[in-house]
């Protein structure tokens, strides 16, 4: 029996009503958020540090979290663990013809064109969303969000003259360092200018990109 066979007996172990841990058959998908939120981070704290000896580790921890929610889906009829790498390996085939088809492509930006277009019909396929940021989930990191928000108006080609400076944005693009330790200098000054002012940066980028998200919206209906 493989390494993941007795990770997924162990986790069902865990569960059982009569004979499992009480603390793991309490859980529910909601409860156990903030554990795959402590866990991403503490893998992403050893990828940081090249730490190769305890990435193993957190990867494991990461893992488990999703075969806790495998478990408890599948518990309630919906699906397993199974399903779940049947459905991203499907997805990364698909999304690969250059890989598992005919024609080769050249280099990774004719690859994520391939991929972005792939992903739009997949999702024509699918239940219709409404809105032109439909993709974009605001429990990101506010910066990752912002990040994300300019991504979709650059790729739509939206108007945002309304919300955004676009020459401001230029000016500060020349003002950025150009390694990433020198950014990440910039940024840490911002963070603690903002500790002095007593400003919390995150709640502050996550409104503004949220009311650039709203205002281009709120055009597409006028």
């Amino acid at each position: 029996m493989s390494s993941i066979d007795d990770l997924l007996q162990t986790v069902s172990a865990l569960r059982q009503p009569d004979t499992g841990c009480p603390w793991d058959i309490e859980q529910t998908h909601q409860s156990i958020t903030d554990c795959l939120i402590d866990e991403c981070c503490e893998l992403l704290q050893t990828i940081d540090r090249l730490d190769m000896h305890h990435m193993e580790e957190e990867l494991g921890d990461v893992l488990l979290q999703v075969v806790m929610h495998a478990q408890m889906a599948k518990e309630a009829g919906h699906f397993d663990f199974e399903a779940v790498c049947k459905v991203v390996n499907d997805k990364l085939v698909h999304r690969h013809p250059h890989v598992f088809g005919a024609g080769a492509l050249c280099n990774s930006e004719a690859v994520l064109k391939q991929w972005d277009a792939i992903k739009a019909e997949e999702q024509k396929r699918g239940p219709e969303q409404a809105g032109r940021f439909k993709d974009l989930p605001n429990q990101l990191p506010a910066l990752m969000y912002a990040q994300d928000v300019y991504k979709q108006i650059q790729k739509q080609k939206m108007d945002a003259s309304d919300v955004i400076d676009a020459g401001g944005i230029a000016l500060t693009a020349q003002a950025l360092a150009d390694d990433e330790l020198a950014l990440g200098k910039q940024l840490f000054e911002i963070a603690a200018a903002c500790r002095i002012k007593k400003l919390e940066p995150e709640t502050a980028l996550r409104r503004y990109a949220q009311n650039v998200v709203d205002q281009l919206e709120s055009n597409d209906t006028v």
